[in-house]
């Protein structure tokens, strides 16, 4: 056996059968639950593998997921996994010229993709003309849930060839493919070479395929070159670890699945053989209740974007929730700020908040320390395979330099269908290959990564650089300040000035510019303090609550015109 991601995941089946692998709890007040063991979740996903093949998916060949977070995401991407076809996660938010885009940059040539998106799909249909191969999940469609039985469309041969399922030319009923399939493996041999797809970005450029070979992946993203405790040794070893250990552990991954690092989640939670609960999308009460009533003990989400609305939930309508089960939070993609992660700990003094770090090009690079805070910076005690590096020379930079953070080892093969962004970004040293990702750092004597944010996000005032992440720490330490946002808006006297675009508490004070910059002059230098104020009624984030700070700029420089 290789480092597969589908052979270890056979290999946990084969010896945590009856565990309950996946739940998905629906809400608001549908009382719709599905729960599967690790049988029931593997023969789920063989019969849509088997479906996929039947169908002329061949392995190589890459298939989309444009769906909300439920079983049939999971189910679908380990279908592809044993199939070694490549799954490619496709942001829901995207209108029609941005799935046209990604249809076409992915090479998709199958989709699986819920009933509410059916109208962008079908717009886009006619200019992807490789889409060959549509299923359909979700009411309203023929056997989809809550519809009854379904009579079956038959094996689509093409967009255009039938008015299909939500009313897509070709598209076939999810529920109707399973039930077809076989819920048997029978699937040729894999390698740890096979494929896995993450398309990252999109807020500031068009998205990008990072491609992983499937057994860097698991060491670089999914526990294998564990984090905390030891490394996988063997392929093998996994499987052995499972039935040597117990259950106890649910991972609840609350954002967007279509982001990388939730399934990344789930398949750390399905590696070791524990459980992982879903929810269709974030609804702070509903994601209480089931930490609650599932005993959740692992809750990941992205930053206070996401545990705010959990610490209101909490001290309101509800308050006295049981959380006591909760061992861990961690956030990665954006930072839980200093006071949020105070106040959080006020109601679940038991949970641990961890600031973790990493990408979509380099998996988990380390956590943050507990000093990290508006007046320390963002410190990462980071893994052996990480280092800050001289982005011209990719030599290690000394003490207190800038530089950028790269990773060496298990890192991707590059961007699919992009040469010229690849070459910048990977490179090789000393024999091994490099990742060289876009935040900027500096390192101290004991190796501990002060991460200062993204070098295409840092703003040049007066010839000094300031870097958003921290600025908006010290602005949500403000009691009136709910969200921030900070960007550089052009100015005569300093080429940029920096803008603060916040979003208030319900019920607060509107502060002037001179009450919030009092407030930051505590925390932070001059010249990183806001020269520019703008109050809006909400921040704009992804649904997983990454910034969107091509958004901010826009607000911002649109509010400094006369």
């Amino acid at each position: 056996m290789e480092y597969n991601l589908a052979d270890l995941f056979e290999s946990v089946v084969d010896v945590a059968s009856d565990r309950e692998a996946l739940v998905h709890l629906d809400h608001p007040g549908t009382g719709a639950e599905r729960r599967l063991t690790y049988a029931e979740l593997d023969a789920a996903a063989n019969r849509i593998a088997h479906h996929l093949i039947d169908s002329g998916i061949r392995p190589g060949e890459h298939l989309g997921l444009h769906l909300y977070n439920g079983v049939e995401y999971l189910q679908t991407v380990l279908a592809c996994l044993k199939a070694r076809i490549v799954p490619v996660n496709v942001n829901y938010r995207y209108v029609e010229e941005e799935l046209v885009y990604l249809y076409r940059d992915a090479d998709l040539v199958a989709l699986v993709f819920d009933a509410e998106f059916a109208d962008r799909v079908a717009g886009a249909l006619p200019r992807t003309p490789g889409l060959r191969h549509l299923l359909c999940v979700g009411p309203g469609t023929p056997g989809g849930p809550g519809t009854g039985p379904g009579t079956g469309t038959g094996v689509a041969t093409g967009p255009g060839t039938a008015t299909g399922a939500a009313g897509v030319p070709g598209a076939v009923a999810f529920a109707d493919a399973e039930a077809a399939g076989s819920p048997e493996r029978g699937f040729p041999a894999r390698s740890g070479d096979d494929q896995f797809i993450i398309y990252t970005g999109g807020t500031t450029g068009m998205p990008k395929g990072v491609m992983w070979r499937q057994e860097d992946l698991f060491f670089a993203g999914l526990g294998g070159g564990a984090p905390t405790g030891e490394p996988v040794r063997t392929p093998e070893e996994l499987a052995e670890r499972v039935a040597a250990g117990g259950t106890g552990i649910t991972f609840f991954p609350t954002p967007p699945l279509m982001h990388g690092t939730s399934t990344l989640t789930a398949f750390i939670g399905f590696n070791f053989g524990q459980r992982v609960v879903l929810h269709r999308k974030f609804v702070p009460e509903e994601v209480l209740r089931t930490i609650e009533k599932e005993k959740v003990t692992s809750v990941s989400l992205v930053g206070d974007a996401m545990l705010r609305p959990l610490i209101d939930a909490l001290s309101g309508p509800l308050k006295g929730t049981d959380c006591s089960a909760l061992f861990s939070v961690s956030s990665s993609g954006a930072i839980m700020s200093e006071t949020v992660r105070r106040q959080f700990r006020e109601l679940v003094p038991n949970a641990m908040l961890l600031n973790n770090f990493g990408s979509s090009e380099s998996g988990f690079n380390g956590t943050a320390t507990e000093d990290s805070g508006p007046e320390r910076g963002f410190r990462i005690r980071v893994n052996s395979r990480t280092r800050v590096v001289d982005p011209a020379t990719h030599e290690p930079v000394t003490a207190g330099e800038v530089g950028r953070v790269a990773q060496c080892g298990h890192v991707p093969l590059g961007y699919y269908n992009d040469p010229r962004k690849t070459a910048e970004t990977f490179f090789t040293r000393d024999g091994e290959r490099w990742v060289l990702l876009g935040d900027m750092a500096t390192v101290d004597a004991d190796g501990v990564v002060t991460v200062l944010g993204r070098g295409s996000q840092c703003i040049n005032t007066g010839g000094e650089k300031v870097y958003p992440e921290e600025v908006e720490q010290a602005l949500k330490a403000h009691p009136d300040v709910y969200d921030a946002l900070v960007a550089g808006v052009p100015d005569a006297t300093w080429g940029n000035h920096v803008a603060a675009v916040v979003q208030l508490r319900e019920g607060a004070a509107r502060p002037s510019l001179a009450d919030i910059q009092g407030h930051c002059r505590t925390r932070l230098a001059g010249y990183k303090i806001p020269r520019q104020l703008v109050i809006t009624e909400s921040v704009r984030r992804s649904p997983s609550g990454k910034a969107d700070y091509r958004w901010a700029r826009e607000v911002a420089v649109a509010a400094d015109r006369p």
